[in-house]
């Protein structure tokens, strides 16, 4: 269960990244961007969306795979770190590249 709290604080790091919409979904909260899925808020933490090009700087934070379930990885969103997300800028930066990551290269 995510606080609505965390989920507003995070919609508010992002409002430099334009119009982003917040649905319910696997008992977290999915984020668009002009309709891309681009990350999942779940137990209070905030995973993006990467490919190959970007997955690296997560990794190398010591960031984690979202994992909604023992045995059940989407290996294609990661957690932010905390130092991304309490700076809006690199945060933004951090989301514009998950809001480009193109899905039919999968």
């Amino acid at each position: 269960m995510t606080d609505s709290s965390y989920t507003d604080f995070i919609l508010e790091q992002l409002e430099g990244l334009g119009p982003v919409r917040c649905r319910a979904m696997f008992g977290g909260h999915g984020l668009y961007a002009d309709d891309v899925f681009f990350g999942i808020i779940y137990n209070n933490v905030l995973y993006l969306k990467t490919d190959g090009k970007t997955v690296s700087q997560y990794v190398g934070q010591g960031m984690r795979p979202f994992q909604p379930r023992p045995g059940q990885t989407l290996k294609n969103y990661y957690e932010v770190p905390t130092e991304v997300l309490e700076n809006a800028d690199r945060l933004i930066e951090w989301a514009r590249k998950a809001v480009a990551v193109d899905d039919s290269k999968k």
